[in-house]
């Protein structure tokens, strides 16, 4: 397994999110880049019309919107990758975004639900690799510290 990718949460990653508050709000950094083309698994439909990752990737967020919308996700910023400053200059980000939810317990239910988990190989499939980092907001303005 290649230490560079990640697609998916780990268990222990997906168990250090739930023991975290989930009454909270939560602002989900997502930082994302597409396969040349998209590698879904061979019994899926997906399999035999072959697409770019980024056709995969619009693809999932058309069928997974509705489930972000009914528990209270929305796209709070949107951005596209200029270049590295500071990080490893191989790292590339095809799609950057932060994903805002009501709670915690609001993006835990999109994840479980049926439905996402259908819409969710679309996004397997299109993802090289990513990052989804939650954080929680604190003041803004001012200075740095």
């Amino acid at each position: 397994m290649n230490d560079d990718l990640h697609i998916d949460p780990t268990r222990e990653a997906f168990e250090s999110f739930r023991a975290l508050p989930r009454d909270e709000p939560i602002f989900m950094l997502n930082l994302v880049r597409f396969r040349e083309r998209a590698e879904y698994p061979a019994a899926h439909p997906g399999a035999k019309a072959p697409r770019s990752g980024t056709e995969a990737y619009a693809e999932y967020g058309r069928t997974s919107g509705p489930i972000f919308k009914r528990v209270g996700g929305k796209i709070v910023w949107r951005g596209e990758m200029e270049t590295m400053v500071i990080g490893p200059h191989k790292e590339h980000w095809d799609a950057v975004f932060i994903a805002h939810y009501p709670t915690a317990a609001a993006f835990l239910e999109m994840v479980t639900d049926v439905d996402y988990r259908q819409a969710v190989v679309h996004r397997q499939a299109a993802v090289l690799t990513s990052r989804l980092i939650r954080c929680r907001a604190s003041n803004a303005g001012g200075g740095f510290a």
